[in-house]
């Protein structure tokens, strides 16, 4: 794992342009981001005191559009600074650039953490989890999507997402499949830091994505599959 980068995310800083382009680059992120949102919970109407939601690698905000109903005080951390200038223009309460394995954060200090399209991203995602299960209260939602270590989803995410010419496509080099997140392991490190995750596979919805390709549509919704060897998203509360 040497030649493994431990700062990918600062390549982000040259796409701060396009994080919200409906046709450009990282237009998927924000596909998946609409069906994370499904999993956030609704501030109950009785709590007191304002509750905290922690987006980890918040990238440019794409996840506040779909949290604006939901109640929360909503914090991004990301280590690109570009990044967090578009999540604060689009609505986050508070950004923080930091590493994301080391959160800025005190222990139990939020209701929901999420952490989006970013462990296959990182040397060590299971300690990207582990802190993100620190920094859930006990009884908080914590809800990841990533991409799993499979064969599969090597062919799908990296030789014909990154090399054919369509809309939407991810700049060559964005992926490395030894960052690739092991489902057992993932599920076995949330466990020992007290949050029993469960497993759901994510697919672009067929129909939405001939229409986004032919250029007649401008999102395209994700639908919820059996499998996980390729996309998946994992929720699960505190203990």
């Amino acid at each position: 794992m040497s030649a493994v980068r431990s700062d990918f995310i600062t390549d982000y800083d040259p796409l701060a342009d396009a994080w919200w382009d409906p046709r450009g680059p990282l237009a998927p992120l924000g596909w998946i981001a609409r069906a994370r949102a499904d999993f956030v919970p609704a501030v109950p109407a009785a709590r007191h005191g304002p509750a905290r939601l922690l987006d980890i690698a918040c990238g440019g905000g794409l996840f506040a559009p779909h949290l604006a109903d939901k109640g929360y005080r909503v914090f991004g951390v990301d280590l690109s600074f570009q990044s967090l200038r578009q999540a604060r223009a689009h609505g986050y309460d508070a950004t923080a650039r930091a590493d994301i394995a080391r959160l800025p954060f005190a222990a139990e200090s939020f209701d929901v953490v999420t952490a989006g399209q970013c462990l296959e991203h990182v040397p060590d995602p299971y300690a990207v989890l582990a802190e993100a299960c620190r920094v859930l209260r006990p009884g908080g939602t914590l809800i990841a999507d990533t991409i799993a270590d499979t064969r599969a989803a090597r062919l799908t995410a990296i030789t014909l997402a990154e090399n054919l010419p369509l809309p939407g496509r991810p700049p060559r080099g964005t992926h490395d499949h030894r960052l690739f997140v092991n489902r057992e392991r993932l599920l076995a490190t949330a466990r020992a830091h007290g949050v029993d995750l469960r497993l759901l596979g994510l697919r672009p919805h067929l129909w939405d994505g001939l229409r986004f390709l032919a250029g007649r549509r401008e999102d395209v919704r994700m639908v919820r599959t059996r499998s996980t060897g390729v996309l998946f998203l994992a929720v699960g509360r505190k203990r």
